[in-house]
């Protein structure tokens, strides 16, 4: 269970999510100012804000590049570019053919000295990416991006899209994002006019702590767009409490179906005696569906949907 949050827990460090309430705009975070031609393929150099604020100019295409963001290493493949991954983080496990690829350590502090044995033309990593990490990287002249969703939807489509800009292949990344915008929006119609059952994300759970997704985060945007409503929606953050799950008692518990959780919590004091660990109403998601904020979220979204209403989805 400590292994299972600890995990869970690399990929929310961020905190709180910006929930999206509209449109992105252009040029934001993560937007690029790269030129494009009619055939949408990139016209280099590439200039971009990073979620650091600094601008990086991308001279020209680059073919190795290392990823140790778990998200952007996703995002790599669904656009078949895995070619020119050199190099992935610790974390990155999917899909299985990440494995291949040689790793550089962890997400937030990996090594420096083997990412300069790989000579990359970029290292794309996320805003847990250390300053010092960093720091080191551009004092032996490699170039560092870092990519940030936002955590909201309208931040991963802009984070695929500028994969796109990167890796030449804008139409692919479109396309990808207009795939994915209409599975979100086929879920939000389906469940729009459906009742809301509460739903208590488990994240973490006994001795570690008692962790769930706030009505401020990611997971919890997502679990009312799939036509539920989140139990800890006045949680800022991820902490809660095993008092405030037994007093909100609610209709659907959904764990990750990794680390033997369900059995788990099947098991753990207080949660044991809920009425929907009782009534069978204990379900399992493949959480990095949720937690990876890449091209599979989509995905997420329906699958919580039919955990929520398995109803509309036969």
């Amino acid at each position: 269970m400590k292994k299972y949050l600890s995990i869970l827990l690399i990929f929310m460090i961020l905190g709180t999510a910006t929930i999206f309430t509209g449109c992105a705009k252009e040029n934001t975070a993560i937007g690029g100012s790269g030129e494009v031609n009619k055939e949408g393929d990139n016209l280099y150099p590439i200039v971009l804000t990073d979620a650091h604020g600094r601008e990086i100019t991308i001279e020209k295409e680059p073919q190795k590049i290392i990823s140790v963001n778990p998200d952007i290493t996703e995002i790599i493949f669904a656009l078949g570019e895995q070619q020119r991954l050199t190099g992935k983080s610790d974390y990155c496990d999917y899909p299985e053919e990440v494995q291949n690829i040689e790793s550089v350590g962890g997400i937030d502090n990996p090594s420096i000295e083997k990412i300069a044995e790989l000579k990359p033309d970029i290292v794309l990593a996320s805003r847990i990416f250390t300053r010092e990490a960093d720091a080191k990287l551009q004092e032996l002249n490699i170039q560092v991006l870092i990519l940030d969703s936002n955590q909201s939807f309208e931040g991963i489509y802009d984070t695929i899209t500028t994969m796109g800009q990167i890796l030449n292949v804008s139409p692919k990344a479109e396309a990808m994002v207009t795939d994915m915008k209409d599975k979100v929006q086929n879920v939000i119609d389906k469940v729009k006019d459906e009742p809301k059952p509460s739903i208590y994300y488990v994240v973490g759970f006994g001795e570690a702590g008692d962790y769930t997704a706030g009505g401020d985060t990611f997971i919890g945007k997502m679990i009312e767009m799939a036509g539920g409503e989140n139990a800890a929606r006045d949680l800022e953050g991820w902490q809660y409490s095993l008092e405030k799950i037994v007093e909100q008692n609610p209709d659907i518990l959904i764990c990750s179906k990794y680390y033997d959780a369900k059995s788990g919590i099947e098991n753990a004091q207080g949660y044991k005696d809920l009425s929907a660990v009782k009534g069978d109403r204990l379900l399992e998601i493949d959480n990095n569906l949720l937690d990876r904020q890449g091209p599979r979220v989509a995905q997420g979204l329906e699958e919580l949907a039919k955990l929520i209403h398995p109803e509309l989805f036969n």
